[in-house]
């Protein structure tokens, strides 16, 4: 009996250090070959709030690349590397968490003022700081999902920063691409024969169509309307916890603001759905979607593309993916801004 009691002390004792170790383990990101190249994971105060910044890339001298993820609240910091290994070679490219979002949420911060426009406002300050570091006039913004919603607006708001706008899984009118999605959802739930899936979100039609939810995206992730070629990345606790950008409670921080922003900036989404907050850019503009996209829908951007007033723009279809083609076809979209913008 002694010796078990022993035993099980010894047993605790090693687990609790072992998540207190994962708890404080350091962060990195991986280092880059190269006398000119960029491998950095820091934390840099913008407006008031300390935010998260990765930048990456094989020559600081190439043009620069600016990210802003979506969710809201769904950093891609633990993943990006791995599906930007190309576009290091010819870009330095810049992720950033966004306020109250992964490792950019603190639990002894007040978020409530949280919007969109101090998200846009956070946006335009990032650009100005990753402009003076890289000594570039200015950078492209390539915005993912509901970071299309953020990036469009700095857009829109300062121009002259920007050498241009690239919308991923771009959003459009929120009702309509919502609707999109649900009747996709019902159509494959119909052609697997899921019975009881097929009533339940028909029973969501009015709900959605009244702009008083989305459509669940569980549903959307199981049939096949979030990713294709790969397995969906976001909210992969697991993986996050085995990168070397985030340790455990980076993992927890993650967990809590997308559940604070997502609660506090959607219903801003169905209230005021972009198509009525961004009408014009005064830069090069291209909406890049995945034809198997029912997150953001294609139909939904296409119908948002074509009312907005730009000098340049065009509209890109990935026919391979579902909402992330820079991932899904990370060769072709490396392709494509390669000949875009080198």
């Amino acid at each position: 009996m002694r010796k078990l009691k022993k035993t099980l002390k010894i047993t605790g004792v090693t687990l609790i250090a072992l998540l207190i170790t994962a708890l404080i383990f350091p962060t990195w990101t991986s280092s880059i070959k190269g006398e000119n190249s960029i491998s950095i994971l820091e934390q840099v105060e913008i407006n008031g709030s300390k935010q998260e910044m990765m930048i990456r890339g094989k020559d600081k001298d190439n043009p620069v690349i600016l990210f802003v993820h979506g969710g809201p609240g769904a950093p891609e910091i633990t993943y990006a590397d791995t599906y930007q290994d190309l576009l290091e070679t010819r870009f330095t490219v810049v992720h950033y968490d966004q306020r109250a979002s992964g490792k950019s949420y603190h639990f002894y911060e007040d978020y409530a003022d949280l919007s969109s426009e101090v998200l846009v406002n956070d946006l335009l300050a990032i650009t100005d700081y990753v402009s003076e570091r890289l000594g570039k006039e200015k950078v492209i913004l390539m915005g993912h999902s509901y970071g299309t919603y953020i990036a469009a607006q700095a857009a829109q708001k300062a121009p002259e920063k920007y050498e241009a706008y690239v919308g991923i899984g771009q959003m459009g009118d929120t009702v309509t691409s919502e609707m999109d999605s649900l009747t996709y959802l019902i159509s494959q739930a119909q052609q697997a024969g899921n019975a009881e899936d097929v009533v339940y979100l028909k029973g969501l039609t009015d709900k959605i169509k009244k702009g008083e939810m989305f459509t669940p995206r569980n549903y959307v992730i199981q049939y096949g309307g979030a990713s294709r070629l790969i397995d969906s990345p976001d909210g992969d606790s697991l993986g996050m916890l085995l990168s070397s950008e985030y340790n455990l409670l980076d993992v927890i921080r993650y967990n809590v603001g997308i559940s604070f922003s997502q609660k506090v900036l959607l219903q801003e989404v169905i209230e005021h759905p972009l198509p009525t907050l961004v009408t014009k850019l005064e830069i090069p503009c291209y909406f890049i979607m995945g034809d198997y996209d029912y997150m953001t829908s294609s139909h939904a951007a296409k119908e948002f593309f074509d009312k907005l007033e730009a000098d340049q723009k065009e509209f890109i279809a990935f026919d391979q993916s579902a909402h992330y083609p820079q991932f899904e076809e990370k060769e072709k979209f490396f392709e494509w801004v390669s000949e875009t913008f080198h």
